[in-house]
């Protein structure tokens, strides 16, 4: 299996926000943009393993500025992180006034999927190699923040979380 660059990986897609997709202060609504940010990750995920894939968590996503009707919304998704059967995607959102041409972050957002083989059981998936200082950062993190989903899942206990050890246990 031949390991992968966190470019390959990378997805942009874009969305003009109508109002099918407001709420009734004229603001996209947060469920239409988890929708489109787990496609987004989605894709990025499927082309690291080449395979189907499904969601395992998203992490806590908070909205740092509204994305307003009329607004160009546009998804960066890469993955940061590739463990045995599981990969860690990144998303950054942006919303884009076209009009004033002011772009602006909207969120960012962490979120794990598992490959599938043919019996939709979880499969082996290659190897992640950063090249950049930025995506060393993103890798070096994505451990941790991988422990820490296990530890509030049940998944894993804090004694067993080395990076997060000192965290949890005195």
């Amino acid at each position: 299996m031949k390991a992968k660059h966190p470019k390959d990986t990378f997805l942009v897609t874009s969305e003009l926000v109508l109002p099918n997709d407001t709420n009734t202060l004229g603001n996209l609504m947060g469920g239409r943009l988890m929708h489109w940010m787990d496609i987004a990750a989605a894709i990025s995920a499927q082309k690291h393993c080449n395979c189907p894939v499904v969601t395992a968590s998203v992490d806590n996503v908070s909205f740092a500025n509204p994305i307003k009707l009329g607004n160009l919304l546009t998804i960066e998704a890469k993955l940061t992180r590739s463990f045995n059967t599981s990969m860690e995607v990144f998303l950054r959102v942006y919303g884009e006034d076209l009009t004033a041409q002011y772009r602006y972050v909207s969120n960012e957002a962490y979120m794990t999927f598992v490959a599938l083989d043919p019996n939709s059981r979880p499969r082996k998936v290659p190897e992640l190699i950063p090249e950049t200082e930025e995506e060393q950062k993103l890798f070096d993190g994505a451990l941790r923040r991988r422990q820490l989903r296990l530890i509030l899942g049940g998944k894993m206990t804090p004694d067993e979380a080395g990076e997060l050890k000192a965290l949890f246990v005195k």
